[in-house]
């Protein structure tokens, strides 16, 4: 049934043969011929001039097709080119995207994680609205399109080679080379400032990517089995291929744990809310505080932030690989180049300190400070401002 403006109720009939679609002859009594029944009329007038029955032999509740029965005539020979073609791309599209499901299926069955089904269906699916997943209209699309970055086209390009791989085709991939660029590393006063304005939950979640350099899916896969308050760590699950590893949190974060409440194993929700809610108070806060710089800070931009100033104190890349959890040394070499183009003005800068016995060499130690050298029976430590 279709329901007009004026509340009047129009059938709609369907027929299964050939998918034309017409409706029941307006009210009786009516003077003022409904939209549908319009259309109804003029599709009898388009039978009347093809030399079918005349109007008064035409039942109007009701149209089959010729092989139904031997009084009618079948509507599929005034079905419209139009009406065709969306039937035929319509079976297309289905077929299309009943290969990208097996495709999906195929990815879950040889154990990719939900978040690659879940990436590679995205894009094949944005494909597939625009090309029909062949590679020369795949070609031309990237070709044309402006709104993928390069990164986002070579990205694409990996996806479609093995979406056709797993179709048992193969192509000449379009080489996308996306410019290199380093990461944004906010103040911390700019961390700060996102924090504090964001709700309960959402600060907590900020403040523990601030404090481990966890990535956010980490974070948000976190038990609160995960915790021990007792010795202030978090046992880190990774992701990515990434290392697992128990990282140490401060008595604040601590404390603002102990506020949430315990209605599941889990500390959070799921990841798809807490980006939904930070993205959402990121842009009121860029708005209220006049900020533009909270824009460009991401949740991964916390991930930067801390492997930064980690390898800033301590000047030790093992470390910083320790925490962040890579497996290659390579993924962590980019916060030698950050950290010595943002703290190139205090590069000579240091705390100085001097040990007379090993007590006070060890205190120097546990603070953060790295020995120097022995002079004149004494040790030299330092510390960087």
């Amino acid at each position: 049934m279709r329901y007009a403006a004026d509340a009047r109720s129009v059938q709609r009939w369907l027929c299964r043969d050939c998918g034309y679609r017409f409706s029941e002859k307006g009210p009786q009594g009516s003077t003022q011929p409904s939209q549908k029944t319009s259309q109804f009329s003029q599709h009898v007038s388009t039978l009347s001039t093809q030399s079918l029955k005349g109007k008064p032999d035409i039942v109007y509740n009701r149209q089959v097709c010729e092989f139904l029965t031997e009084g009618s005539k079948n509507l599929a020979a005034v079905e419209t080119r139009q009406e065709k073609a969306q039937r035929e791309g319509t079976a297309q599209t289905a077929d299309i995207n009943g290969k990208v499901v097996e495709f999906l299926w195929h990815l879950k069955q040889n154990g990719a994680k939900n978040a690659t089904v879940k990436n590679h269906g995205s894009m094949l699916r944005k494909l597939a609205a625009n090309t029909d997943l062949t590679p020369e209209s795949v070609k031309e699309y990237l070709a044309k399109t402006s709104e993928w970055s390069d990164s986002s086209k070579s990205l694409c390009v990996v996806i479609y080679t093995t979406f056709l791989k797993f179709m048992g085709a193969s192509w000449e991939p379009p080489k996308y080379k996306p410019a290199e660029r380093m990461p944004f590393i906010p103040t911390e006063a700019d961390i700060d400032q996102l924090i504090a304005g964001c709700g309960r939950k959402l600060s907590i979640f900020l403040q523990l990517l601030k404090e481990t350099g966890a990535r956010c899916g980490e974070a948000a896969m976190l038990k609160w089995a995960d915790l021990d308050f007792e010795r202030r760590v978090v046992r880190i699950t990774p992701e990515k291929g990434s290392r697992a590893r128990i990282l140490p949190i401060s008595s604040k974060l601590i404390s603002m744990l102990n506020n949430l409440p315990r209605k599941s194993d889990n500390v959070w929700p799921t990841i798809y809310s807490l980006k939904s809610s930070f993205y959402k108070a990121r842009r009121y806060l860029v708005y209220k505080l006049q900020n533009p710089r909270l824009k460009q800070i991401s949740l991964h931009t916390f991930r930067h932030w801390k492997g930064t100033m980690e390898y800033h104190k301590t000047r030790d890349v093992f470390h910083v690989q320790h925490v962040l959890g890579h497996k290659d040394l390579r993924s962590t070499l980019i916060y030698i180049n950050l950290e010595n183009s943002l703290f190139q003005s205090t590069d000579d800068e240091f705390h100085v300190k001097v040990a007379q016995s090993l007590d006070e060499a060890c205190k120097l130690l546990e603070v953060g400070f790295e020995y120097v050298t022995d002079m004149n029976g004494t040790k030299l430590f330092r510390k960087r401002k």
